[in-house]
């Protein structure tokens, strides 16, 4: 799917535009319902007036339960809570997962590109090129992950682990700087309302690509060689699922790759 957010990157935005009128209209039981937490609809974010055009940040609309219909007892929820499927962006994205499971009876891998701000190699100057991650709710085996505990035997961390490995060395192979600053994107999180995570929690592995380039402007030159970062790490995943290659590396090995540092080292 390759813009999940036309309104936002038409508009230069996060969200996208729709109110929330229209969700109600949508889904009425929610008439008296607070608005989401991921709804703006005042003030200048990125110089950009919600106040004229409100939305919503599509990315935090995703539940792990793909059956689930909005609640009014759920709003507004908040950012570590599971989403509620009200978007059309979500609910398309949602729809294609399940008629997906139900053809092949499992989505193996799913892949959420995305972008970031100027980061760079933890302990260096090194400006990121992108950010990887397989991490987005913690394990439902263990204590900090028991209210996923239903999830338990779907979830694969280790697969999302040895596909982020896959795409970290097909782009280290290469022996320009670009596609070498490669970093791990914040770890450690709980975030059941992305699609990343309630994709993870329904069985698939799961890869986060962050690329650089969200509130710089680059020359013709650097954009076409971020774009050949992710072909280059998409064609790795792609080749080592394809060969069974993937099952061979050491999930371990993810843990590894250097992780993401805010400011430069001196």
């Amino acid at each position: 799917m390759p813009m999940m957010n036309p309104d936002a990157s038409e508009g230069d935005k996060r969200r996208n535009t729709m109110t929330w009128a229209e969700v109600v209209e949508d889904f009425p039981q929610l008439a008296g319902a607070r608005p989401s937490w991921n709804y703006l609809d005042r003030g200048i974010q990125q110089m950009y007036d919600y106040g004229k055009n409100p939305g919503f940040d599509v990315n935090r609309d995703f539940n792990p339960d793909l059956n689930y219909v909005p609640q009014p007892q759920d709003f507004p929820g908040n950012s570590a809570s599971p989403g509620w499927f009200i978007t059309p962006e979500a609910q398309t994205s949602r729809d294609v997962y399940k008629s997906l499971t139900d053809e092949f009876g499992k989505v193996d891998v799913f892949i959420d590109l995305h972008h970031q701000g100027l980061y760079y190699v933890d302990g260096t100057s090194d400006e990121v090129t992108l950010s990887l991650s397989g991490n987005f709710v913690p394990d439902p085996s263990s204590p900090e992950g028991a209210k996923y505990a239903q999830y338990a035997d779907k979830y694969n961390y280790d697969f999302s682990r040895q596909l982020n490995v896959a795409a970290y060395d097909a782009l280290q192979s290469v022996g320009n700087s670009i596609f070498n600053n490669i970093t791990l994107y914040s770890q450690g999180l709980d975030l059941p309302g992305t699609a990343l995570g309630s994709y993870a929690l329904n069985g698939s592995g799961t890869v986060l690509f962050e690329v650089t380039g969200q509130t710089q402007s680059f020359g013709q030159k650097k954009k076409g060689q971020l774009v050949k970062a992710v072909e280059r790490g998409l064609t790795g995943i792609i080749d080592a699922v394809a060969d069974d290659s993937v099952y061979g590396l050491d999930p371990e090995a993810y843990e590894d790759i250097p992780l993401t540092a805010y400011q430069p080292a001196d």
